[in-house]
């Protein structure tokens, strides 16, 4: 995972797992709404996977 894709994750997490699919977006998005931090968490997650 690049340096710029953390930053995304930090910054904008649903633009971050933008090409992971969308469960995942509406996952980060529905976290990202409930509050940032899961979101963040969430999508730094999922771009690990990688």
């Amino acid at each position: 995972m690049s340096l710029g894709r953390v930053i995304l994750c930090i910054l904008f997490p649903p633009l971050a797992v933008l090409d992971k699919g969308c469960g995942s977006i509406l996952l980060v998005v529905l976290l990202t709404i409930a509050g940032w931090v899961p979101g963040v968490i969430a999508a730094l997650i999922i771009c690990k996977k990688d």
